[in-house]
């Protein structure tokens, strides 16, 4: 191949800042952290010629080369297991899964090594497992999970999940250069979403994880919720405020530490909340954030803890039962005006 037509093939690389979607940003920091250090690299299926399947990786390959945009074959518990090694060996990868789901074929490498290296015999493991998640994309029930509840029992894995452009940045900067292993949730509803396009900083920036950040102001009712369904309780929000009713958002941008101190500080100041998420209500996360919400805040209850959530069922592939499935935003407005008038 030629230098010219090799050239034509490679992808640009990423402005520094300016106005990102939610994928365009994330693909920033990842380069940007891969340029800062030379002991990152990506690996996963199809991150590097084909630059990822949600083009999450595109032109890396080209960027740094095969030896640090490594192709895998179709398996996840090898790519977990070698991204362990990795990082014990001083590397700090940033594994892909295509989609989420197929997470389940690492849980052992992650939940018993991955999580308890350092507890074990004091060895960090400097590593991101990253992946799509989420349903309301037509995508059936493989290829849409949200995966969190599965991973908060495990201690020794921090889990985040962003809701905007921002957040996605400062997230997998923060995430990469974070000591121990890191559950990255990349709603792929939100990707090339023209509604959280946002002016990036060109400076280098950090999110902290396990620091939550509050949406919208409010004095009524709180939802807390995170991820794509952050956009879903703003619009929601905004119905009730045309009612009357003031709400707070809290995003909670990471599940694992949780943010109890932003949690309970809201409740103090509405008095009555509402937890909404998109995995299934039993044995959700908003189990943990009510019970967390009873222990500590319950004087300050008006009214009991709702939560709104997905049915227990597989995600179904037809679009109407898909919707039904899901959480929407008439749900929660229609949650918000019980929990308002109770």
């Amino acid at each position: 191949m030629s230098t010219e037509t090799k050239k034509e093939k490679m992808a640009e690389r990423p402005a520094r800042g300016g106005r990102a979607t939610f994928v365009e940003a994330l693909r920033q920091g990842i380069w940007e952290e891969m340029e800062r250090d030379p002991s990152v690299f990506i690996i996963g299926e199809d991150v590097g010629l084909y630059g990822g399947a949600f083009k999450v990786t595109d032109g890396l390959i080209d960027e740094f080369g095969e030896g640090r945009c490594v192709d895998t074959p179709i398996s996840e518990a090898a790519i977990v297991g070698a991204a362990c090694g990795a990082a014990l060996m001083g590397m700090r990868p940033v594994a892909e899964f295509q989609f989420i789901d197929f997470i389940s074929p690492g849980f052992d490498m992650l939940v018993n090594y991955a999580a308890k290296c350092r507890y074990r015999w004091g060895a960090g493991l400097p590593t991101v497992f990253r992946g799509p998640c989420g349903a309301g994309v037509h995508a059936g029930p493989f290829h849409s999970v949200n995966a969190e509840s599965f991973f908060a029992n495990t201690a020794g894995l921090k889990i985040v999940e962003p809701s905007t452009a921002y957040d996605a940045k400062g997230l997998i900067k923060a995430a990469i250069r974070d000591p121990d292993p890191v559950l990255y949730f990349e709603h792929k509803k939100l990707y090339r979403l023209p509604r959280l396009r946002e002016e990036i900083p060109e400076d280098d920036y950090v999110v902290e994880i396990g620091k939550a950040r509050v949406a919208r102001e409010g004095r009524d009712l709180s939802i807390i919720t995170f991820g794509a369904q952050v956009l879903n309780a703003l619009d929601a929000a905004e119905e009730l405020d045309r009612e009357g009713v003031s709400v707070e958002v809290i995003d909670l941008r990471t599940i694992a530490p949780m943010d109890k101190s932003a949690i309970i500080s809201s409740v103090k100041k509405t008095s009555k909340v509402l937890i909404l998420h998109e995995a299934s209500r039993t044995g959700g996360i908003g189990g943990e954030i009510a019970a967390t919400i009873a222990e500590e805040a319950f004087e300050w209850l008006d009214a009991p803890v709702v939560r709104v959530a997905a049915i227990d069922t597989p995600v179904p592939y037809s679009p109407p039962l898909e919707e039904y499935h899901l959480p929407q935003i008439k749900d929660v407005v229609n949650a918000g005006r019980k929990l308002a008038a109770y």
